[in-house]
Order: structure tokens, then sequence, then C-alpha cells
């Protein structure tokens, strides 16, 4: 694509987009197809050659978009709204155009160093510990599974990594209303998903403290290595708080690793008046939000 049609096609699809952004609600919340429906009216196989643009936003509009659940609808009321607006659009089309490859800060020096200070910045929005340090991670799940693994690691002293699993004996606790990529990471770490246990909850569907004092006691007198404890700040099956100072304690008593899984609610810690949940959380290992 020459810079010249590039630039045709940008202002066409910009367009189109602040048109979609003003009448979100003209369409259907979620279509009404059946599965195979727009897979069975795209080719078979990939075109030996590239089509024209408009052919192609052509197809995005009567066959993509008659199939899209449409999350940013004023009446899609599944789930949890998607991290789209205005600036974060405009920022990925400039992220995309430039294209900086970020994995260490000699690759892309700003974007490393904009990470960091941007994340100094939500820290002290969300009043967390002034020593906290973060890194943007691709999903909450990948940010637990980091944890998970770093707690293997700490606790090993390294050995796993370097000699895999000898005799895991390893335990992870949860709430029974935490959400699943608890147990598919315990699953990746290879921890085994018995050794993930689910520890009761309340009326308010909060995990009980007791409950996972006397879960850790007794897999302690059975051999078992309590490893970590995510507790949860907003359950995304019930919006719960865990009582995270009470379950703070318990993690220093048995020197296990505590995880703070506020993914939904987390961000109501920019409003003062909502801290009472994250009460204890300078006594926490790691911590991870979903700023969108």
């Amino acid at each position: 694509m020459e810079t010249k049609e590039f630039r045709q096609a940008a202002h066409q699809l910009v367009d189109w987009m602040a048109d979609y952004m003003e009448n979100t609600e003209r369409y259907d919340v979620k279509p009404s197809i059946r599965p195979g429906a727009i897979k069975n009216q795209l080719p078979a196989s990939a075109p030996i050659e590239g089509e024209d643009f408009q052919k192609l936003f052509s197809d995005i509009k009567s066959i993509i978009l008659p199939g899209m659940t449409h999350w940013q609808h004023p009446q899609f009321f599944a789930y949890f709204p998607t991290g789209a607006s205005g600036p974060s659009i405009l920022a990925e089309m400039l992220s995309s155009t430039l294209g900086a490859q970020c994995m260490i800060w000699l690759t892309s020096p700003a974007a490393e160093e904009l990470e960091e200070r941007m994340m100094e910045w939500l820290r002290d929005m969300l009043g967390l510990p002034s020593s906290f340090t973060g890194v943007i991670q691709d999903s909450s799940s990948t940010a637990t599974l980091v944890a998970l693994l770093t707690a293997r690691e700490k606790k090993s002293n390294y050995q796993i990594n370097k000699n895999g699993f000898i005799n895991n004996r390893f335990r992870v606790y949860a709430s029974a209303q935490a959400h699943s990529s608890v147990d598919k990471d315990v699953r990746i770490a290879g921890f085994g998903i018995d050794n993930l246990i689910k520890i009761q909850v309340d009326e308010n569907f909060a995990m009980i403290p007791e409950a996972l004092h006397a879960a850790i006691e007794g897999d302690v007198q059975h051999g078992f290595i309590p490893l970590c404890v995510v507790s949860t700040m907003g359950t995304t099956s019930s919006t719960a708080i865990d009582p995270i100072a009470d379950i703070a304690k318990i993690c220093f008593q048995y020197k296990c690793w505590h995880h703070i899984d506020a993914s939904y609610a987390g961000t109501a810690l920019l409003l003062p008046e909502m801290r009472w949940m994250s009460k204890g959380v300078e006594l926490c290992d790691s911590f991870v939000v979903n700023p969108h």
C-alpha cells in the first residue's frame, strides 16, 4: 500500500470509527446467528494476492459486523465493558504506527521509561505503598501466573527452574469464588490442580480467614508446603472482597506468598473512600489490577 492510498483509507476508516462510536446503540447487542455462519462466508483458503482496501472494508461491514457482539453498546449488561475509548483508540493507532519492540530498555528506551513512570502514577493514584514497582502484563491471568512462578522459585531457592519438580508438595490457596485463571495458572506452573485448595466463603462470598488458617495448618501437619494465597478484590462471579488484612497476617505466619487479584475492583481504589478494600495491602507480595 502506497502512502497516498494509506492516507485515504485511514481517513475513511477513522470517519467510520467515529460514526460507530456515536451510533453503537443502532446495532443489535448480540448477533442472531448460528455457529459457523461467519466462517462459511469466508474463503476456504487464503487469497494468492492481496485485495483492494475498499473490497476488504466492504467485507468487514457485510460479513464481520453482523457477527459481532457490541461490548460498548449501552444495553450490554454481561461481564463488563471493554477498554475502548477515543483516547485509547488513538493511542493504539500511534503505537501501531511506531511498531516498537519493547523487550528491554535498549530496544525502545522511551517506551520502557514511559511504562515505568506511568506505573508509578498508577501506584500513587490507587494509594498503594511507594515501595511498589510494576510492569504491564498482557492480562491479569498472566500476572497471576508470574506471581505463582515467582513464589515457586523464591520458595525453592530457584531450584525448580534449574532442576524441575522433584517432589512437589507445594499448596496454593484461593477463595471458592476466585477467577478460573487461578486454576489455569496452577496447572501451567506445574503444581497440579489437586494442590489448589479452594477456601470456603461467607454469606458475602468473601474468603473466610479461619477456614484458610485451618486448611494451611492441616496441610502443614501432613507435610505439605504452603506456597501462595491468592486473595481477590472484586471476584468476577460476585464482586466479593476478600479480607486482605486478615489473610495477610496468616500468610506472614506461614511465610506464604500473598498475591492480590484486584483485576475487577482495584480501580475503585482511585476513590479514597473505597480504600477500606485494600487495608493490609502493604503486606502483600504482588498485586494485579486492570486499569481499564
